[in-house]
């Protein structure tokens, strides 16, 4: 017995030894038998990255795990990815691990995770799936390049957490299923077997441009007879549900050399009418179990014939329900009278002869009935369209019957009569001529509002009339805020805009009594922490801005508008009219005029939003501006010339500017540049209101802005890169010429020179002795040259001036006009005058020397700056130190 045991115990130690062994001893063999047999079945190249082999996941059996994997298309499709999957296994019997070169391998189970399927047919009609090598009865057994046989004997499969892409660009057609999980259970080995499929995934499905289906569930349990000598696949116990609803099916497919043969009927398992909400994704159909239901609802069909490169199967699906309703418990409306009879079908096989028929589709709601039909034939080739609406919908009645998920209740009445006949190859061409189309569509009552805008829109009337030319805008009136609205024209190629993707024209009047424009401005809060503030609580400062508004690209449109009143900003102007121009993401504003700041303004030029940062190229004249409102009410203004607020009068001015704008569509004053002729009538200076002029009145006693005359400014400024340039103008206070030139920032700095021409009896008493030794009428028309160096900023100003140059002018000036006057003396007599007129003094009795020596005393350099020094303390108040900067 002990012995017996020992012996036992020795083989499982065997068996033990071997299971952990193998994977080591045979690795590499195994590996290589991978990849060496994918690559010899197919045109593509197989790889992975790393892989695993174990005795015990798959006992007896033998299996093989492969990381990151990967085949990649050659040929056509060189370097593209045909599949991919972050784990696949497959389990071969223990003992064909030592199968000789071209002996056949036995896939018993295989399992992918992750993978992602790429199936691609292009333009030409190639395949980037047909990969696999195709037997040749002259390959050599023996040959290292003959494929190897590789049969299917499976017990199970699983394909999990999958994604399966379809593009056929010829034939315009997408499909994908996401989170695709699909496995099987039964046994491949023999030549009739049973299999048993799980199948679920999202669903999404686009043909020509139209979604059918977008993430939609779907689900198959399918009990499957295979029969591999017929090549025929029977579906015996079915059940499918595509989004919540239940279709059962039988019948088969049969897998010829060059096509398949179809042959499957389906129906729903019930006539309830939840079978039609239970087609509505989940989100919006809601509980549909509560839900009280009359009538029914049938979805039937069947699919027979042959599949091939010319030929679909014929098929025939019938949509039906008579007289159903239902109702939703929590609310007070129910939707009733609904009758459908609809038919998709193909009766000859051939894919452009699909064709589907609305014979039927009515419901109502309360008392508003709503029906339409049409037809669409020859859908997959140039499908011609007829179709028919008719009746009203009270819009508040639909969130009353319907659990929609809105906000606000809508609020209206529509009331359509449209009918429509076309083909869409006259609307891809542009022959919009040879389509049919006429009716009316109105709108009343109507109100919306959501957190995207910011005021309700409510639409009191709007009519619309079509015809095949154009559709007409009869009447449209709406508010939204402070805004009204009133609103005719014609749309010319709806058709096209719908369809091709074409510019929406259409010529339109609007007219307004009052039109604000930040009724259409949006604001939002950026989340992003940008910038963290400390505070007493260290919270975090949220950040409101204004969103950018963006010109429609599709609109070519000419709107001729008019406006009592528009509300720009803090702006209020009146009895405004101007045609627009929209197109290419531009506005083009023509001949625009209104009245503003007691004068009128006119403008022409352009905004875009085309590029990321909207910009603006505007000409613009004003006339008899009211000086006052406009500088305090245009901050562009104020940047120009941030002096002139102080003056009060009316200003003329043309300006030629562009730059860019910010989101709610003021100027960016750092980007604009151009040009502007300014012509300012000043009627009276208040200095207080800048701090420039203040200053000016502080450093030079001279100037009085209060004695009021009307001042005449005529200037040319030019401003680029945040710079105003200012060329030289003139002006006069009462009796004082001044030059001014210069130029600021608009960071307000300011670099200007001011020169005054002072008359000289500002000087003072001193100064008016002075002259009066000149007993000559000229000296009261003497002045001073003062000059003014204004630096700093518009807020903090420094004003500094050269007393000694001004000293030395005045004295030159003295000096001149007393030798003029004594030109017909003697020198004695001259420098004796001179001496005296500078405050020398000479005796009778001085010698000729002794009086020469202290005239020449009194006529140097420093009794001469002296002498003027002391005249200019009455032009500059207390007596000040001179020197080169003045202060």
């Amino acid at each position: 017995m002990k012995k017996t045991l020992k012996i036992v115990g020795i083989v499982i130690g065997l068996i033990l030894v071997i299971i952990i062994a193998v994977p080591f001893l045979f690795e590499g063999k195994i590996l290589e038998i991978v990849k060496s047999t994918v690559n010899k079945n197919i045109n593509a190249e197989f790889d992975f990255a790393d892989a695993d082999i174990s005795l015990i996941k798959n006992f007896p059996d033998v299996s093989v795990s492969v990381n990151n994997m990967s085949i990649v298309n050659t040929g056509t499709f060189a370097g593209e990815t045909l599949v991919s999957a972050k784990n696949a296994n497959i389990s071969i019997p223990f003992m064909q691990l030592f199968n000789g070169e071209g002996e056949p391998y036995t896939v018993n189970s295989f399992s992918i995770d992750g993978a992602i399927i790429n199936i691609l047919i292009d333009e030409e009609g190639n395949v980037n799936y047909d990969i696999a090598k195709t037997d040749t009865a002259t390959a050599s057994v023996n040959s290292t390049d003959a494929p190897s046989a590789v049969s299917l004997s499976v017990q199970k499969y699983e394909i999990t957490n999958s994604q399966i892409k379809y593009l056929d660009e010829q034939g315009k057609m997408f499909f994908e299923l996401n989170d695709f999980n699909h496995s099987g259970t039964g046994d491949l080995s023999t030549v009739k077997s049973e299999l048993d499929t799980k199948t679920s995934g999202l669903m999404s499905f686009n043909m020509d441009g139209t979604n059918y289906f977008s993430a939609t569930p779907v689900q198959l349990d399918a009990k499957l007879g295979v029969d591999l000598d017929q090549n025929i696949y029977t579906f015996l116990e079915n059940k499918a549900i595509i989004n919540q609803l239940d279709l059962v099916f039988d019948g088969f497919i049969k897998l010829n050399e060059e096509s398949q043969d179809v042959d499957i009927t389906f129906k729903t398992p019930s006539s309830d009418f939840k079978n039609f909400l239970a087609l509505i994704p989940k989100a919006y159909s809601k509980e549909i179990e509560s839900v009280q239901t009359t009538g029914d609802f049938i979805v039937q069909g069947q699919l027979n014939g042959t599949i091939d490169e010319t030929h679909i199967p014929a098929f025939n699906i019938a949509i039906t329900s008579n007289n159903a309703s239902f109702k939703y418990p929590d609310l007070p409306q129910s939707v009733s009278n609904i009758t459908i009879d609809t038919k998709i079908a193909n009766e000859t096989g051939l894919l452009e002869n699909t064709y589907v028929d609305i014979n039927a589709l009515t419901f109502k709601i309360a008392q508003d009935v709503f029906s339409a039909n049409a037809t669409i034939k020859d859908l997959m080739g140039n499908p011609l369209v007829k179709a028919n609406l008719k009746g009203r919908i009270n819009l508040g009645n639909l969130s009353q019957a319907y659990p929609f998920s809105v906000e606000q209740q809508l609020k209206g009445i529509l009331d359509a009569n449209i009918t429509t006949a076309f083909d869409m190859k006259s609307i891809e061409d542009g022959r919009y001529q040879d389509t049919k189309n006429n009716g009316s569509l109105g709108l009343s009552g109507f109100e919306f509002n959501s957190e995207d805008m910011k005021n309700p829109v409510r639409i009191s009337k709007a009519g619309i009339t079509f015809n095949t030319q154009n559709v007409s805008l009869n009447s449209f009136e709406a508010t939204t805020g402070k805004t009204d609205l009133s609103a005719k024209g014609s749309i010319e190629n709806l058709l096209g805009f719908m369809f091709n993707d074409e510019m929406l024209k259409g010529n339109f009047t609007l007219n307004s009594n009052t039109f604000a424009v930040n009724d259409f401005m949006t604001e939002s809060v950026i989340s992003e922490n940008t910038e963290v503030v400390e505070t007493t609580n260290q919270s975090e400062i949220e950040v409101t801005t204004t969103e950018a508004i963006k010109i429609p690209d599709f609109l070519d449109a000419t709107i001729v508008a008019k406006a009592n009143t528009v509300l720009y900003d803090n702006l209020t102007l009146k009895e405004a009219s101007g045609t627009l121009y929209v197109k290419d993401e531009t506005v083009t504003l023509k001949d625009f005029k209104s009245s503003l700041f007691g004068g009128q303004i006119a403008l022409n030029g352009a905004v875009s939003t085309k590029a990321e940062i909207p910009t603006f190229d505007v000409k613009l004249g004003m006339q008899s501006f009211d000086m006052a409102q406009s500088f305090k009410g245009l901050d562009m203004l104020k940047a120009l010339a941030p002096i002139a607020q102080a003056f009060k009068g009316t200003l003329n001015s043309n300006f030629e500017i562009k730059g860019n704008l910010t989101n709610d569509f003021t100027p960016n004053l750092s980007t604009i540049s151009g040009n502007a002729l300014a012509e300012m009538l000043v009627t009276d200076v208040d200095s207080k209101d800048s701090k420039v002029l203040s200053t000016l009145v502080d450093r030079l006693k001279f100037l009085n802005f209060d004695e009021g005359e009307t001042k005449k400014i005529n200037t040319t400024l030019t401003f680029n890169d945040g710079q105003v340039q200012v060329k030289p103008f003139n002006l006069k206070f009462k009796d004082i010429d001044v030059e001014v030139a210069g130029s600021h920032g608009f960071d307000q700095t300011l670099n200007y020179n001011a020169t005054f021409e002072v008359p000289a009896k500002y000087l003072g008493t001193e100064a008016k002795n002075l002259l009066a030794k000149l007993n000559d009428t000229e000296a009261e028309n003497i002045t001073v040259p003062v000059t003014a160096k204004i630096g700093g900023s518009v807020g903090s100003p420094s004003i500094t001036t050269d007393l000694s140059a001004t000293a030395t002018a005045l004295t030159n000036k003295l000096i001149e006009m007393q030798k003029d006057k004594l030109l017909n003396e003697g020198s004695k007599k001259v420098t004796e005058a001179l001496s005296g007129f500078l405050g020398g003094s000479t005796s009778k009795d001085s010698t000729s020397t002794s009086s020469t020596t202290k005239t020449k005393d009194s006529l140097s350099s420093d009794n001469i700056k002296k002498a003027a020094d002391n005249l200019l303390n009455g032009l500059f108040g207390k007596k000040k130190e001179s020197s080169a900067t003045g202060d």
